[in-house]
């Protein structure tokens, strides 16, 4: 508060500006160094700006490859003659190239369903208080009657209705939430209501069910007479060139290895074609997108990297990036390769121009895919291939230690003693301030008492003068 006084009434006896001069000479004092600082926090910025940048190219660049891949469109997908028989799907991972057999479908799995007397009350009719026990095997079904049942290895399940004046409907709740692998249902008509119950699929799939109490007659099994077996439980019969196999779903992984099943209809004595159908026109549409996408990371790389105007001109990570990308093409990704198979994509009509941005000769990618498509294929398999190449690049473009990562954190950090910095520089410029407002202030004083001896000195010689 001090100073602040001072400032307010400097240059009274002096009758000069202090206050600007001050001001000047301050700002002049450290002009050189807040200037400095000013263009390094510029600088700072835009190097962090940058390496964000281009960080998110190569990450997004090698994510979106590795989605593509994971897709399985570049992969060799089977096929079915007859989708109406059945379907097949490729799984994760599957190398499916050169496949070719022949399926029948002569049965297809499906589970026990039974239905209980008609009730004609409908889903309200009580039946009663009991214990109901579901029992899971294997049986032999005639004009939907089970002529027998032989127990499988599991334990019997119990399902416990207390209420005595326990609903149709409410049996078919208790089976249901006891989750035991039957599903019940009221199937309601003008006749009433039945309690329907079904089964997940195959032969061991079967199942009886005893009631004690009210709730025996919705028995299921040998000798139960109200219930009927509307679907006996069964496996599915397929023949794979001409070799028969049973299986308890209608969806197979196990018969065709990397390949899934779909049973649709049984039709026996109809064969069903399976082939494979190689992705050529996928693998040509990536390898152009990929060129595409290269070409522009790579030159916003590059234009960081510049010698002369590149922010990032002396960061060795960015750098590094540079090279790894120009290498790229040249590296082998499919290790193994035959000889004179292609396992780079210089192989496959990838050039690299002389500005090291990236040209693709399709002519020379269409004869490579005719002549080797499988070895092309496994170029752009999931997790493989080209897919890891970007994938490793990336991951030390963007390393915390040696990548841009760690240059991001040194930036950052830079920007944070810049700032302490101009904290202090605001501190010094303040200090230095103070110091010359009180110099010029004691200057000030004495010229005001300078010119106040001279006025009287003038006074007095006037004085004289007049009396002379």
């Amino acid at each position: 508060m001090a100073v602040e006084s001072i400032a307010k009434t400097l240059g009274t006896g002096s009758g000069i500006d202090i206050t600007a001069l001050v001001q000047s000479l301050v700002d002049n004092s450290f002009a050189n160094k807040n200037q400095a600082l000013t263009n390094k926090g510029t600088a700072l910025t835009t190097q962090i700006s940058t390496v964000g940048t281009i960080k998110s190219n190569i990450t997004d660049f090698a994510s979106a490859l590795a989605s593509l891949t994971s897709s399985g469109s570049l992969a060799t997908q089977p096929t079915s003659s007859n989708t109406g028989i059945l379907g097949i799907t490729r799984l994760s991972g599957a190398d499916l190239a050169g496949l070719s057999a022949t399926m029948e479908v002569r049965q297809l799995a499906q589970g026990q369903v039974s239905s209980s007397p008609s009730f004609g009350g409908g889903s309200g009719s009580v039946v009663g208080s009991g214990t109901l026990t579901l029992t899971f095997g294997s049986a032999t079904v005639a004009d939907g009657a089970m002529t027998g049942f032989t127990a499988g290895t599991a334990t019997p399940i119990d399902i416990t209705i207390d209420s005595p004046n326990a609903t149709l409907a409410d049996v078919a709740a208790a089976i249901n939430a006891k989750k035991a692998g039957v599903t019940a249902t009221i199937l309601s008509d003008s006749n009433g209501a039945r309690l329907v119950l079904k089964s997940g699929t195959g032969s061991s799939q079967a199942f009886t069910l005893s009631g004690t109490d009210g709730l025996a007659q919705l028995a299921v099994g040998p000798g139960a007479g109200g219930s009927t077996i509307n679907a006996a439980a069964q496996d599915a019969r397929v023949a794979l060139d001409g070799v028969e196999a049973k299986y308890p779903t209608n969806s197979i992984t196990t018969m065709i290895p990397g390949a899934r099943i779909d049973l649709v209809s049984a039709s026996v004595g109809t064969k069903v074609m399976i082939g494979a159908s190689a992705p050529t026109s996928a693998i040509s549409q990536a390898v152009a997108n990929f060129v595409e996408t290269y070409n522009q990371v790579f030159k916003a790389v590059q234009e960081a990297t510049d010698p002369i105007n590149g922010p990032l001109k002396s960061d060795p990570a960015a750098k590094q990036l540079l090279q790894q990308l120009k290498r790229l093409t040249l590296s082998p990704l499919v290790p193994g390769a035959g000889k004179n198979a292609p396992s780079a994509l210089a192989d496959i009509g990838v050039k690299t121009n002389r500005d090291g941005t990236l040209s693709l000769d399709t002519t020379r990618l269409s004869k490579v895919l005719t002549t080797y498509p499988n070895d092309v294929e496994k170029m752009f398999t999931e997790n493989a291939g080209l897919t890891k190449a970007l994938s490793d690049v990336a991951t030390i473009a963007t390393s915390t230690k040696t990548g841009l990562g760690a240059s991001a954190d040194k930036y950052s950090k830079a920007q944070d003693d810049l700032a302490d910095q101009k904290t202090k520089i605001a501190a010094d410029t303040q200090k230095m301030r103070d110091r010359m407002t009180q110099q010029f202030a004691a200057m000030d004083a004495k010229v005001a008492a300078y010119k106040s001896t001279q006025t009287f000195l003038k006074q007095q010689i006037d004085s004289w003068n007049a009396k002379s």
